[in-house]
């Protein structure tokens, strides 16, 4: 009874869904990468290192949010700051 009164899917919705979780993975996936990088320089970096750490932490939230916002495109704001951090952590530890 119910498979004649269900309504159809709606794919459209379906695949904006499924490529916002593939984003949001990829955003977020990086950024957990660069906040690793970031307890390095907090855990064996001195002062230079920890002044670095935080202000590449608050680039990582904002690049992140913006890599939110951008869509299939977002992995590429956090990326660059992962980079940026790496150089950091090796320069300053």
């Amino acid at each position: 009874m119910s498979d004649e009164n269900a309504p159809a899917m709606d794919y459209d919705a379906h695949e904006q869904t499924y490529e916002g979780f593939i984003n949001f993975s990829k955003v977020g996936t990086i950024a957990c990468l660069n906040i690793v990088l970031l307890l390095i320089l907090f855990g064996f970096g001195g002062t230079t290192a920890v002044v670095f750490g935080w202000l590449m932490l608050i680039a990582t939230i904002v690049s992140s949010g913006i890599g939110l916002a951008l869509g299939a495109s977002g992995w590429i704001p956090p990326t660059v700051v992962f980079v940026l951090t790496g150089i950091l952590a090796i320069l300053t530890v």
